[in-house]
């Protein structure tokens, strides 16, 4: 299960993630983070505090929207990685491609 929380804070659109990004939610995350894809005027933080897992499919989708951002000039920070998920973009090479910063 998971569960995702919009916020905006001035010209920036904050998405929260609670629980585990796995096939069996994909599809409902893909429709929450519908408004990240579509709002070409708003950077974006990813907030992974709460993360517990990232399946693939999650990993696949987080690039997606990075590479959509980047052609748009927006920028895209992921914060909050637990050393779990530190240890997933890690191995993944993740932390070369995204702008990361921990709280």
């Amino acid at each position: 299960m998971l569960k995702t929380t919009l916020r905006e804070e001035e010209n920036t659109l904050i998405m929260t993630f609670e629980g585990k990004l796995d096939t069996p939610v994909l599809s409902q995350v893909e429709q929450d983070m519908k408004v990240l894809f579509d709002s070409e005027d708003h950077d974006i933080i990813l907030d992974l505090t709460q993360l517990r897992y990232i399946a693939s499919c999650g990993l696949r989708l987080f690039l997606t929207l990075l590479k959509k951002a980047r052609a748009e000039g927006r920028s895209l920070t992921v914060t909050g990685l637990s050393p779990y998920i530190q240890n997933v973009f890690d191995e993944t090479g993740f932390t070369r491609l995204f702008s990361i910063v921990n709280k």
